[in-house]
């Protein structure tokens, strides 16, 4: 076999592996965004995350692993819309961030001295 159809080959093993490693990683951002939704009794929107890959960085015992940033969307009372995000380093969730909720505080006629 020729070195171009071995190199070819080679690649496109490659971009299937990196393909099923992406959905593996994004069914466990969507479940990690599903139990920290469920659990501040939040509601996670469109049942999904979406995802970009950030670079790679080494886990804690020292191998190379591919980090990857999801974004979802949750509602705390169905009518509006905020955002949140998970980081994954390889398969293992290394950050979950929902903001705070944010409260409107009336404004007062008085002014403090």
């Amino acid at each position: 076999m020729p070195i171009y159809e071995s190199i070819f080959i080679l690649v496109v093993a490659a971009l299937i592996w990196f393909w099923l490693d992406s959905l593996k990683a994004r069914e466990i951002g969507t479940r990690a965004a599903q139990a920290a939704c469920a659990g501040e009794g939040l509601q996670l929107l469109d049942d999904t995350v979406v995802g970009r890959l950030r670079g790679l960085a080494r886990n804690d015992d020292g191998h190379l692993r591919l980090r990857r940033s999801f974004e979802f969307e949750y509602s705390d009372n169905g009518d509006n819309r905020r955002r949140g995000s998970v980081i994954l380093l390889g398969h293992e969730v290394e950050l979950l961030h929902l903001r705070p909720n944010l409260y409107e505080i009336p404004k007062s006629n008085e002014t403090r001295h």
